[in-house]
C-alpha cells in the first residue's frame, strides 16, 4: 500500500536522487506530499512563513524519506523538519501521528565511505560503522533505540540495521532497488512505536 510520504533533501547536492527516488517510486510518487516545480517559492521569506508552510506539507504525511547527503548538516531546515515529523501536531482539530523515518544514504565519490565504514569482529560480523557526526542529533538519538533488541548476533551485540533503529539508514542503490520495502518498513515502526525510545527533539 502507498504511504503519503515527504523527501527531506539539501537542495544543492541532493536534488538528483531525490528525482531518482520520485522515479523509482512509479505510481507510488502520486503520494509525495513534497517539494515540486509548484511549490511556493520561499527564498526570500522569513522563517515563520517558511515553517508554516512546509508544516503545511508535512501535515498529514506519513512516512519521510530523509536523504543522507555529504553537507546535509549545512541545511537550514532539515532537523526542524524531521523534527516535525516526529512530534503529534494538532492543527485545525486534526492531529497527525509520528511518521516513520528513513534515511537513504547518497553516494560520493563513488561510495559511501564518506559515512559508512565497516568494523571485523572475531566472531565473523563485520557491522558498519556510522560517522555519526555527519548526522543530526535528532537522527543519531533515534538509532539502536529498540526497547528490546533482538541482537543479529549475541557475541558483538549487533543489531539489525533495519529494525534495530527508528531511523534506519539504507544505501541509496538498495533504496532504489526496492522503496516500498523501506517505506512500508518506516510505517511499519510508526505503528509500533511504543517498541522504541523514540526521541523527538533536536
Amino acid at each position: 500500500m502507498a504511504r503519503k510520504t515527504f523527501i527531506y533533501y539539501k537542495f544543492s547536492e541532493a536534488q538528483d536522487l531525490r528525482d531518482e527516488i520520485l522515479k523509482a517510486l512509479g505510481k507510488d510518487a502520486n503520494y509525495y506530499q513534497g517539494e515540486t516545480a509548484d511549490s511556493p517559492d520561499l527564498t526570500d521569506t522569513k522563517t515563520e512563513n517558511i515553517k508554516r508552510v512546509l508544516a503545511e506539507m508535512i501535515h498529514g504525511t506519513s512516512v519521510t524519506i530523509v536523504v543522507i547527503s555529504p553537507n546535509i548538516k549545512d541545511s537550514k531546515w532539515i532537523d526542524w523538519e524531521i523534527e516535525y515529523s516526529l512530534k503529534e501536531i494538532t492543527r485545525e482539530d486534526k492531529t497527525s501521528r509520528t511518521n516513520g523515518v528513513v534515511g537513504v544514504i547518497m553516494k560520493s565519490n563513488g561510495g559511501y565511505g564518506w559515512l559508512v565504514g565497516e568494523n571485523s569482529y572475531t566472531c565473523g560480523c563485520k557491522p558498519r560503522i556510522i560517522d555519526v557526526d555527519k548526522l543530526y542529533g535528532i537522527i543519531n538519538k533515534n538509532r539502536f533505540n529498540l526497547k528490546d533488541s533482538e541482537y543479529t548476533c549475541d557475541k558483538c551485540k549487533s543489531v539489525d540495521k533495519l529494525n534495530g533503529s527508528y531511523i534506519s539508514l539504507i544505501e541509496e542503490e538498495d533504496f532504489l532497488k526496492d522503496p516500498s520495502k523501506y517505506i512500508e518498513n518506516a510505517f511499519e515502526k510508526s505503528e509500533k512505536i511504543d517498541s522504541f525510545n523514540i526521541q523527538k527533539t533536536r
